[in-house]
């Protein structure tokens, strides 16, 4: 079983014209086992923006504290409120940048000062913890009451829906 269906979860967004929409189940479980239904896996970051974290529940909590951090950063330095498009560019850079973290440790459970008096001692690095095992769906509006839809996966990778017709869905 993968861990992204540890939790389990459903998020659907959809365009029209000048509007979108943006449902999830309510469903909090642990594979099989219900815990409750009135679980919130969709969060408002302001009135034109929302973010739906499906994935682990304990990462999605911790992204979208991150999110909201980083948003009301935003909202004192630049005296506004972001943009979906420089919101997801936001989401995709965090996601980014947690693929990875390095650690240094140390062979023969020695200590950081001595491992500075000693000129032998290899250092390892290894990975630390891993990406953030959720996938967020981003809807909003923009400034010209354009809708916008994306995706992406637990690195960040960002699926930008194009809208070719006048009405277009994503789910994940």
């Amino acid at each position: 079983m993968s861990i992204f269906e540890y939790n389990g979860s459903a998020i659907v967004a959809m365009v029209g014209k000048n509007c979108f929409a943006i449902a999830s189940d309510r469903r909090l479980g642990v594979q099989l086992q219900t815990i409750a239904t009135d679980f919130p896996k969709i969060y408002k970051i302001h009135d034109k923006l929302y973010i739906g974290l499906a994935g682990l529940l304990t990462d999605a909590q911790t992204l979208y504290q991150r999110l909201v951090y980083n948003h009301k950063l935003y909202q004192l330095r630049e005296e506004r409120d972001m943009k979906p498009e420089t919101f997801a560019h936001l989401v995709s850079h965090i996601l980014y940048e947690k693929r990875v973290r390095p650690a240094i440790t140390v062979s023969n459970n020695m200590f950081l000062g001595d491992l500075i008096r000693k000129e032998n001692t290899q250092i390892h690095r290894v990975c630390g913890f891993g990406p953030y095992f959720c996938q967020p769906v981003i809807a909003g509006i923009g400034d010209d009451d354009k809708p916008f839809i994306c995706t992406m996966d637990s690195i960040g990778a960002l699926y930008v829906l194009s809208l070719i017709f006048p009405y277009a869905f994503l789910v994940c």
